[in-house]
């Protein structure tokens, strides 16, 4: 009885080891292979600018309260509090020490796009690296060479406030192996390249569902109510639903065009709270890619 009892035991200690280490495999960091980033040619600073504000990148890691010429020194300091702690947005100026300056694209590219810190452990969702994991390899390239021209900051952000157990940055492995992809949030039927852009945009620098897809308690998004609004993460409020089944319904894609170029509605109310920021972002957009968002919206599965 004896000897069966701690053959069981064995046994189940090295399932248990099994296991472990197939979770440590299978959620362990996985940056892109250095070939992703190679072959790109010279980078297109017009480009990186308008990718810049596709991606709203000021609006976060500017320093708060900053305004004007100002905004483009991105120290970061931004307090993102969530229900899993407080993120601080860091600085991603082109200093050597506190920014990125002394970053390679690869570095750079794996942290936006996979979620892999420049010392290879997994970095928190607060980046949407779930959204930007869409971006193509040039854009991403045109990005970081239009943030190395940016003025330099050497203000060191905070550390993030987040306690056990999501402290434990193992356990993100996890989080990803549940919901980060870099696929299409949807499948469109005759989607034409005007649509496909918008979705490109919408779903990837856009990261549009970031702020207007509801999550559930672990903060990954119920696929199934992709831009179907959710509550506002500033605590009134809700984001919302900009399918066709909701605050666009009545909307043309001329309509939503405008409101991003204008931040007027159709009926002449303006654009408030945390869309402000990202309505000026879109307004430097050209009008062609404001056109194709409108479109990819109004294509959308009504929720």
């Amino acid at each position: 009885m004896a000897g069966r009892l701690m053959k069981s035991i064995g046994a189940l200690a090295v399932l248990g080891v099994a296991g472990v280490a197939a979770f440590v495999v299978i959620t362990r960091p996985q940056p892109h292979p250095p070939t992703f980033w190679e072959g790109l040619g010279s980078p297109d600073l017009a480009n990186g600018e308008k990718v810049f504000s596709m991606g709203g990148c000021v609006s976060c890691h500017k320093a708060p309260g900053a305004s004007g010429e100002a905004e483009l020194v991105l120290s970061g300091g931004l307090a993102i509090k969530s229900d899993f702690g407080t993120f601080h947005v860091p600085n991603i100026s082109p200093d050597e020490k506190a920014g990125i300056g002394s970053w390679t694209l690869a570095e750079f590219g794996d942290a936006l796009t996979r979620g892999v810190g420049r010392d290879g452990s997994h970095l928190y969702p607060s980046l949407p690296y779930g959204s930007y994991a869409r971006m193509t390899a040039k854009d991403v390239a045109d990005l970081f060479a239009y943030l190395k021209t940016l003025p330099k900051s050497d203000k060191v952000a905070p550390p993030h406030e987040i306690g056990f157990p999501f402290n434990i940055r193992l356990a993100l492995g996890g989080w990803k192996f549940l919901f980060f992809s870099d696929q299409p949030r949807v499948t469109l039927a005759k989607a034409d390249d005007q649509i496909k852009r918008g979705q490109y945009l919408v779903e990837g620098p856009g990261h549009c569902g970031e702020c207007h897809t509801p999550r559930n308690s672990l903060g990954g998004f119920l696929s199934d109510q992709w831009l179907a609004g959710a509550a506002n993460p500033d605590g009134e409020g809700k984001i919302p639903n900009i399918t066709p089944g909701g605050t666009i319904k009545s909307w043309s894609a001329g309509d939503i065009a405008n409101y991003l170029e204008t931040g007027f509605t159709p009926e002449f109310d303006s654009v408030g709270g945390s869309m402000v920021e990202v309505q000026k972002n879109m307004a430097k957009l050209t009008k062609d890619d404001r056109e194709a968002i409108a479109a990819y919206l109004k294509a959308l599965p009504a929720r």
